[in-house]
């Protein structure tokens, strides 16, 4: 399944390059969403909620009004969390905050899971150089995704493992990486990082993963299906 991604910064959709590099910024919010209404899923990613700058709650929860979300960024506290699905999102993505002291923070992933329910919290496991990162991709932790994902099993319904090292390069994903996730966990899961053509799509497919696809669609190298603007 392809899920289309909305990254939130500053009221606008945006695509970063490694986190980092702003490579598309559109203000018409209204106009991608027009056009992911035929997904059964969408992913947000409110980014200054992630960086501890503000958020868009306003415009997250117009988007959860029309879109069936995922919703990602911030997600620190159970408190948080409560406020995103009261918003509309379905679910909620979070990341850096399962993590402390180098290791899955399990205490702080069954609080969540024990508050809103396992099956509504994705554990956002991201990967770079074979190693778990957090805090925007810029910390490493000595630990491997498939680690990771043993230990937080019991606390989601849903995996989103996004490879760094691919991240908004265009050039394709790593299916081995992936695969070595989907094969450490009986949860659903979904990656992100680099994935660029309907081929790659299929083959995760295939494999049993949804696809998280960013900047292939806002670029125009994914074609998807036009809708109504």
């Amino acid at each position: 399944m392809l899920i289309p991604s909305i990254d939130l910064q500053d009221g606008a959709v945006v695509q970063l390059v490694q986190g980092e590099r702003l490579a598309l910024r559109d203000k018409d919010v209204a106009r991608w969403v027009r056009r992911f209404a035929a997904f059964p899923k969408v992913q947000v990613i409110d980014l200054d909620a992630a960086m501890g700058s503000g958020d868009n709650l306003a415009l997250v929860r117009d988007i959860a009004g029309r879109l069936s979300c995922r919703v990602g960024g911030g997600i620190r506290t159970v408190a948080r969390a409560q406020e995103v699905l009261a918003a509309g999102a379905r679910h909620v993505i979070a990341g850096s905050a399962l993590f402390r002291n180098g290791e899955p923070d399990l205490a702080f992933a069954r609080q969540l899971a024990d508050a809103v329910g396992a099956d509504r919290v994705i554990a956002a496991v991201d990967s770079r150089g074979g190693r778990v990162v957090v805090h925007g991709w810029k910390t490493p932790l000595p630990l491997t995704p498939v680690e990771a994902v043993r230990a937080l099993e019991p606390y989601c319904g849903e995996f989103l493992y996004t490879h760094v090292d691919t991240e908004g390069l265009m050039r394709g994903t790593d299916l081995d990486a992936i695969a070595a996730v989907r094969a450490a966990t009986n949860r659903r899961v979904a990656a992100a990082g680099g994935i660029t053509t309907q081929a790659e799509i299929d083959k995760l497919d295939r494999m049993g993963v949804d696809a998280v696809v960013g900047m292939a669609i806002y670029t125009g190298a994914l074609a998807i299906p036009e809708l109504p603007r």
